[in-house]
């Protein structure tokens, strides 16, 4: 009598394992396929093909065909391009949902050449009715916080949020509209507080892409040293303290949406290479990864800055700004919409007294009139900032003039000048010498200026550079480099 008995070596039983295992699923099975490199199907057996007529093909129809043309759901494919196996899993398509297994199929070279798909149950939610409750609870819960994320993601603003009737308004929306039936990329351009935040989700409301994400990000509120992982998201481990299952950027956040990318003048230059590339080819790579993943987004940039002068000083990439200038749109500061200022005090106002709970208030015409006067260098950001703080602290239903005229007291009036008296327009010659002496050149009194106005922002914040940045109209990313070069 023979006695058979087990290898001696390791790898000896890992082989008699597998075979046993492959063996005992192929007996179980209640049906197989194999598919190859490109993903056809080129072999059923018998017992699947009872499953045909469910997913409504005959054989002759059936092998031959890529398998994610025909057997909807199933991740076969994903199989044979990672070369991963999936020992258990469920699948769910219109001839019902099964219990499958899904293993690569190796040459001796070890390079994946197809894979093995077997169904070992059917109707599994009568023999595995704990499993498929539990199943059936975690995808309720997903779909709940795919709808909630969907819903946070969603554009705040439509182009009819961008207030006001005047002529550069109205050209402004134009503009929106039409670039919003393309999926180029938008510049938006304007000083601060202009509403190009607002635009950029107005683009993305009008745009076929409206029912997919908006993620913005401004760059000059990210410290440099995190951008890189905040655009194109960490690969699992990919350093100490990272996540354990990564994290996505938010290119990847954004695929198949939009990303608002705001101050686009304050990104350094090491990663405007990056981003043109990404732009360029559609392609990220996460940090700690050495897979890149494809990405489908449309991208809106905006900026307060002066692009063309950056470029021509070496500050920013002139191939990224000619990517980045493909539509661009400038929004008009106020000053040059002065006929919207009642529409846009009204809508302010409105807003106001519903974030705040308060009665909605009125402006007088006074106070209209008083307002129209300023230069309003922070714009619609800066008159909203007056409104709110006028509406707090004053308990009257309307707003005059005098609510308003210790709030603006400090900002620049758009007033003409005052002209000079002709006996001193003409400054005698002694006097013309020494004023002569005491002026200084244009570039040196604007710098001592700045330095000025920044070392009073400073102290009236307490030496807190984001309020001081905030309160100087420029993001802190300037700031910094403002004082340095100071």
């Amino acid at each position: 009598m023979t006695t058979t008995t087990l290898p001696a070596d390791a790898d000896g039983v890992l082989k008699l394992a597998a075979q046993s295992m492959f063996d005992t699923l192929a007996q179980a099975a209640m049906g197989m396929m194999v598919v190859d490199r490109q993903h056809r199907i080129v072999w059923i057996s018998e017992g699947y093909k009872r499953f045909l007529p469910g997913l409504g093909h005959e054989e002759n129809d059936f092998v031959g065909r890529r398998v994610e043309e025909v057997v909807p759901n199933t991740l076969m494919a994903h199989v044979v391009d990672t070369g991963q196996s999936m020992l258990v899993d469920l699948l769910t398509n219109q001839a019902g949902t099964f219990l499958v297994s899904r293993l690569p199929l190796r040459d001796a070279k070890g390079e994946v050449i197809g894979a093995l798909g077997l169904v070992l149950l059917d109707h599994p939610e009568t023999t595995m009715q704990p499993l498929m409750t539990k199943f059936s609870r975690l995808q309720r819960e997903l779909d709940d916080a795919r709808q909630q994320l969907a819903a946070q993601r969603r554009p705040k603003y439509t182009i009819a949020s961008f207030i006001g009737s005047s002529p550069v308004a109205m050209e402004t929306k134009r503009q929106a509209r039409r670039v919003a039936q393309t999926d180029s990329t938008v510049l938006l351009l304007g000083e601060t507080g202009t509403g190009k935040e607002l635009l950029a989700h107005a683009i993305h409301a009008a745009s076929t892409r409206a029912a997919r994400a908006f993620v913005g990000v401004n760059i000059a509120a990210v410290p440099d040293t995190l951008l890189e992982a905040e655009f194109f998201g960490v690969a699992p481990g990919a350093y100490t303290g990272a996540d354990r299952k990564g994290r996505d950027g938010k290119f990847k956040l954004a695929d198949g949406g939009t990303l608002f990318l705001d101050e686009i003048g304050d990104m350094p230059l090491a990663l405007q290479s990056k981003l043109l590339r990404v732009l360029q080819e559609q392609e990220i790579e996460p940090l700690g990864s050495n897979k890149v993943e494809r990405v489908d987004v449309r991208i809106i940039a905006a900026t307060s800055r002066d692009l063309p002068a950056m470029v021509a000083a070496g500050s920013f990439r002139a191939d990224l700004y000619y990517r980045l200038n493909v539509l661009p749109i400038r929004l008009p500061a106020l000053r040059e919409r002065l006929p919207d200022l009642e529409a846009l005090v009204d809508a302010l106002a409105e807003d106001i007294a519903r974030r705040s709970g308060l009665p909605h208030k009125s402006v007088s015409a006074d106070a209209l009139e008083l307002l129209a006067r300023q230069s309003w260098p922070g714009n619609i950001r800066e008159l909203r900032n007056v409104l709110e703080q006028a509406t707090l602290m004053t308990d009257d239903a309307v707003l005059n003039a005098s609510h308003f005229q210790s709030l603006i007291d400090g900002v620049p009036r758009l007033s003409p000048p005052i002209p000079v008296p002709a006996a001193e327009a003409v400054p005698r010659a002694g006097a013309a010498d020494a004023a002569a002496a005491t002026i200084k050149p244009l570039p040196q009194a604007i710098a001592e200026l700045e330095q000025r106005a920044i070392r009073e922002a400073l102290e009236a914040t307490g030496g807190n550079k984001l309020a001081a940045s905030r309160l100087l109209g420029i993001s802190r990313a300037t700031l910094y480099e403002k004082l340095g070069s100071g």
